[in-house]
C-alpha cells in the first residue's frame, strides 16, 4: 500500500495500490521462424516466450489449434472397460441414470453425456441433487432420490463430475446390484478408489498428462472413445464443443493442450449458433460482440450456476438439452431472475462478513486465514463471497453456511502455492468431510468446532507458506506505449486466446500517463477514464475502482486490452488493473 501525503501526517486514507508490481524478464531475441516473425509482432513473440512456447512448431500448435491434434481417448486409464460396459448397456436396452453435480462442469457433463447415450438408442435419466436437499456429489439422500425418479434400480448408473471420493456409496450401490462407472476429474479420497466398474479420472493415474481436464472434458474423451469404436451416421461430436467450453472455462483448469483446443473451438462455434440455450443465454445478456472466454466467465457461468446456487439446478440443465428456441429463451430469462438474486444474497453475506472480520480483530498483518460463518448465509453463495474476501485480502479463505442444527457447509478459495485439498487433510480431525481442488473446495463442520478449524488452518498455511506467497503481486507481461496500441496488434494478440487459469489474460503497464478528462462515475462503482501519453489518447475502465482515491497524475498504469465494437467501429477496451503514481527510474 502506498503511503499518501496525509498517512505520514497520520491522517488515514485508503488509496492504490495493495500490489508489488513485477515486470517479468523478457527475451529481446525471440524466434520463431522467418514466417512466424514476419507474422507477428515482437510484443506477441514475447510473450509467447514468456509462456514457454519456444520453436516454430510449439508456437503454430499454440496459436492455430487443431482437432486432428487430439490425443487418442482409449490413452485414459480404464476407458476401454467404461466403453465395454456402456455398449452393453446399449446391446441389451438397459436402464442408465446419469447422476451430475449442479455447477456448470455438472450440467454440461450431464448434457454431453445424454446427447450420445441418446444417440446410441439409450433412454437414460438424468439426475442433479438440490444442494439445500441431496448436498454435493453421490450422497445417500441423493442415491435414494435418483433412484426414485428412474422409476426403480436402473441396471447402471454413470456419475459426471462426482463420484471419486464416494467409496462408501459406490460399494451400496454394488451391493443393490447397480453398476457404476464414474467419469470425474476431482482428487481421490484417502480410502482410495471406488468400487466401479470403471473410475475414468486421469487424477488416479500415474503421471497422466491429462489431469487439466474438467468433468466436461473426460465425457468428451468418453464420446469420442465410444464413437471410434461404433461409428454413429449423422452424428458430429464437434457440434457440441461449445457445451464443453463453457464447462472447460467455468471451471477454472488449466487453458493448456487440448483444454485450450477444446475451447478455442467450441468459441468458434458459439460465435456462429451452436447450443440454442447457450445463445439464449447471449441473447439475455445483450452480446454484441464475438464470444471469449471472458463472456463465458462474468456472463454465461455465473447464470447457469445461479440456478444450483438458489434453487433447482434443473433449469439450467434444461436450458443446454432443449431444441425449443421459445422454451430456451423463456429459461434463459428465468436464469437471469436467479442470478439478480444471487447478487442480491451475495452483497448481502459480503457485508455481513466483512463486518464480521472486522469485529473479530483480523489482522492483514498477521493472521493467515479468514475462516467465518453464519445460520444467515445462504450456502449457494458463500463460495463466492470466500472467493471475493481472499482476492480482497490475499489470503485463502472459507466460509461457512450454517443450519438450524449447527451443521455447516463451507466453500473455500485458495492463493497460489497454499492447497485447500492438502490443508483439509491436516485439519481433518475438526472437520466431518471436505474434498475438492487445491484452489478451491467446500468442507463440512459442526459450528462449535469453527475455531479449532481457524486455528489449524491458520497452523498449515504458516508452516506451509513464506512471507512472499502472501504477498499480493501484480505480474506485468510487458511495458508498451500508447503508440502500439494498435489494432493490428489487437488481430495478432488475440490469437493467444482463449484466457484463463494457465493461460492469464497479459498484463501490460505504460507510465507517465496523464487524465485528459476528470474520472466520471459509473453504475455499479466503477470508473471511465480519459488517459493520454504525449499525443496518444485512449479511453480505459476502472471496474470497481470507483472507491479507490486515485493519486495525483502523472500515473503510471497497469492494464489489459480487448477489442470493442460498437456500432462498426472496432477500438481497442483498456481495462485497468492498478494505478500508482509514475515513477521514472526505468523499472517496475
Amino acid at each position: 500500500m502506498l503511503l499518501t501525503r496525509e498517512e505520514r501526517h497520520g491522517r488515514v486514507v485508503v488509496m492504490s495500490t495493495k500490489f508489488s508490481w513485477e515486470l517479468r524478464p523478457t527475451d529481446g531475441g525471440v524466434d520463431y521462424g522467418e514466417e512466424l516473425n514476419q507474422q507477428l509482432p515482437l510484443l506477441v513473440r514475447r510473450i509467447l516466450s514468456q509462456r514457454g512456447i519456444c520453436g516454430r512448431e510449439m508456437a503454430e500448435r499454440f496459436l492455430r489449434p487443431r482437432l486432428a491434434d487430439l490425443g487418442d481417448p482409449f490413452d485414459m486409464r480404464e476407458m476401454d472397460a467404461a466403453v465395454e460396459r456402456i455398449f452393453r448397456a446399449v446391446d441389451y436396452g438397459e436402464s442408465v441414470c446419469i447422476y451430475g453435480d449442479y455447477d456448470v462442469d455438472g450440467v454440461s457433463s450431464v448434457t454431453l453425456l445424454h446427447t450420445i447415450l441418446t444417440a446410441y438408442g439409450l433412454k437414460p435419466t438424468c439426475f442433479i441433487p438440490v444442494r439445500t436437499q441431496e448436498g454435493y456429489g453421490l450422497s445417500d439422500d441423493g442415491i435414494r432420490h435418483a433412484i426414485e425418479q428412474c422409476g426403480g434400480k436402473p441396471e447402471l448408473i454413470i456419475t459426471v463430475d462426482c463420484g471419486t471420493s464416494s467409496v462408501t456409496e459406490v460399494a451400496y450401490l454394488n451391493s443393490l446390484g447397480i453398476d457404476v462407472i464414474v467419469l470425474d476429474h476431482h482428487e481421490a479420497s484417502p480410502l482410495g478408489r471406488p468400487p466401479a466398474i470403471a473410475v475414468v479420472n486421469a487424477k488416479l493415474e500415474k503421471e497422466s498428462p491429462l489431469t487439466y481436464l474438467c468433468s466436461a472434458g473426460v465425457v468428451f474423451k468418453l464420446a469420442h472413445a465410444l464413437l471410434k469404436q461404433r461409428r454413429l451416421a449423422n452424428f458430429d461430436l464437434r457440434d457440441y464443443l461449445d457445451v464443453v467450453a463453457i464447462a472447460t472455462v467455468a471451471d477454472i483448469v488449466p487453458l493448456v493442450e487440448e483444454n485450450r483446443l477444446l475451447t478455442r473451438h467450441g468459441l468458434r462455434l458459439m460465435a456462429r449458433g451452436g447450443n440454442i440455450g447457450i445463445q439464449a443465454i447471449n441473447e439475455v445478456t445483450g452480446l454484441r460482440s464475438t464470444p471469449n472466454a471472458s463472456h463465458v466467465s462474468f456472463r454465461i457461468g455465473p447464470r447457469l450456476n445461479a440456478a444450483g446456487r438458489m434453487d433447482s439446478p434443473r433449469d439450467a440443465l434444461e436450458l443446454l438439452m432443449t431444441n425449443d428456441c421459445a422454451r430456451a429463451a423463456q429459461l434463459a430469462h428465468c436464469l437471469e431472475a436467479h442470478n439478480r438474486a444471487r447478487q442480491q444474497e451475495e452483497e448481502k453475506i459480503r457485508a455481513e462478513a466483512t463486518e464480521m472480520l472486522e469485529a473479530s480483530g483480523f489482522s492483514p498483518a498477521q493472521d493467515r486465514v479468514i475462516v467465518l460463518g453464519s445460520r444467515s448465509w445462504h450456502p449457494g453463495v458463500v463460495g463466492i463471497v470466500a472467493s471475493l474476501l481472499m482476492r480482497r485480502y490475499h489470503k485463502p479463505s472459507f466460509i461457512i453456511s450454517l443450519d438450524e442444527t449447527g451443521l455447516g457447509k463451507g466453500s473455500g478459495r485458495s492463493i497460489p502455492g497454499i492447497s485447500l485439498v492438502q490443508a483439509i487433510h491436516a485439519c481433518a480431525d475438526t472437520l466431518v468431510s471436505g474434498g475438492g481442488h487445491d484452489m478451491a473446495a467446500g468442507l463440512v463442520i459442526r459450528e462449535e468446532m469453527i475455531d479449532a478449524f481457524r486455528e489449524a488452518f491458520d497452523a498449515f498455511v504458516r508452516e506451509n507458506s513464506s512471507e512472499e506467497q502472501l504477498k499480493p503481486r501484480l505480474n506485468i507481461d510487458a511495458e508498451v506505449c500508447f503508440r502500439e496500441l494498435t489494432l493490428d496488434l489487437l488481430n495478432c494478440y488475440e490469437l493467444l486466446e482463449p484466457f484463463g487459469n494457465s493461460n492469464p489474460q497479459p498484463i501490460f503497464m505504460s507510465r507517465n500517463v496523464m487524465l485528459s478528462d476528470a474520472p466520471r462515475h459509473l453504475q455499479g462503482n466503477h470508473l471511465r477514464l480519459s488517459l493520454r501519453q504525449g499525443t496518444y489518447e485512449c479511453d480505459a475502465m476502472y471496474f470497481n475502482g470507483g472507491h479507490v482515491r486515485l493519486p495525483d497524475p502523472p500515473w503510471d498504469i497497469a492494464f489489459t486490452i480487448d477489442r470493442n465494437v460498437w456500432r462498426g467501429r472496432t477500438t481497442i477496451s483498456m481495462s485497468i488493473q492498478d494505478i500508482r503514481p509514475a515513477e521514472n527510474n526505468g523499472t517496475a
